[in-house]
């Protein structure tokens, strides 16, 4: 499957480049519906006709934080059930996608689509939070600490339940 530049483009991109276009048109946007990729992927036209594969790679091949099944990209988060956004430095991810392939190369887009490297890495240098920001057990790591400053954690319980 080749586009006009001559670049065989590969599903996995296809899905990148339309969940980037969606982000850079909707910038207020957390996260998009998989209906919506793959709706924005065909209206970007980059392979006729879409390929069935660019819905699945939505749903599970380019998600980080889903088991690998086979394909073990992480070039989508899902944020919750349906929801994806491209996936950015500092997401969980499944143990087996470590090392696995986050953006395109390059050289793997058609020119028209190469300045959306560059726009990624901003974006995502940009959007970067720590883990426990968008965590909430990991957020309430160290909550309640003055509890226990004056008092070992074992004389507060046992005090606590003195009156059981």
């Amino acid at each position: 499957m080749t586009v006009e530049s001559g670049i065989q483009i590969k599903v996995a991109d296809e899905v990148w480049i339309a969940t980037a276009l969606l982000h850079r048109e909707h910038p207020r946007r957390t996260a998009f519906s998989v209906e919506e990729i793959v709706n924005r992927a065909a209206q970007e036209g980059l392979v006729q006709p879409q390929r069935p594969g660019v819905y699945v790679h939505a749903v599970q091949h380019c998600v980080a934080n889903r088991p690998p099944n086979p394909g073990r990209y992480r070039m989508l988060f899902e944020t919750s059930e349906g929801q994806r956004r491209l996936y950015r430095q500092g997401d969980a991810y499944h143990p087996a996608r470590d090392g696995a392939k986050i953006k395109p190369s390059i050289e793997d887009l058609p020119d028209r689509y190469r300045e959306l490297i560059d726009w990624y890495d901003k974006w995502s240098e940009t959007n970067f939070r720590k883990a426990s920001d968008h965590d909430p057990l990991l957020a309430l790591a160290g909550s309640g600490r003055e509890l226990w400053r004056s008092e070992h954690a074992d004389e507060y319980v046992k005090r606590l339940r003195e009156g059981w």
